[in-house]
C-alpha cells in the first residue's frame, strides 16, 4: 500500500506542476497580448500628437513668413521715403559693432 500512496502523490505533483505550467502559459500570453495592446495605443497616440505637432508648426511658418514679408516691404518703403536717413542709421548701426568688436577683440590689461 505504501508504493500506491506514492505513485498517487507523485501523479497528483505532475498533476499540479502541469496545471501551474498551463497557467503560467496562459498568463504569459494575456500579459503578452496586453503589453502589444498597449504598444499599438501609444504608438497611435505618439501618431497623432506628431500630426498635431507638424500641422501647428506649418501655421506658424506661413504666420512668420508673412511676417517677415511684411517687416520687408515696410523696411523697403521707409527706405524709399528717407534714402539719407536711412543710410545714417546704417551707418550708426556699423559703427556701433565695430566699436563693440573691438573692445571685445583688445587685449585687457
Amino acid at each position: 500500500m505504501p508504493a500506491n500512496s506514492v505513485d498517487y502523490a507523485a501523479d497528483e505533483t505532475k498533476a499540479a506542476v502541469n496545471s501551474a505550467t498551463e497557467s503560467a502559459t496562459k498568463l504569459s500570453a494575456e500579459a503578452q497580448r496586453s503589453f502589444a495592446e498597449a504598444a499599438k495605443r501609444i504608438e497611435r497616440a505618439l501618431s497623432e500628437g506628431i500630426e498635431q505637432l507638424r500641422a501647428q508648426s506649418r501655421a506658424y511658418s506661413d504666420t512668420a513668413g508673412e511676417q517677415m514679408d511684411q517687416a520687408q516691404q515696410y523696411m523697403t518703403e521707409r527706405v524709399r521715403e528717407r534714402p539719407l536717413a536711412a543710410t545714417g542709421a546704417a551707418l550708426g548701426v556699423g559703427v556701433l559693432i565695430g566699436l563693440l568688436l573691438a573692445a571685445a577683440a583688445s587685449p585687457r590689461r
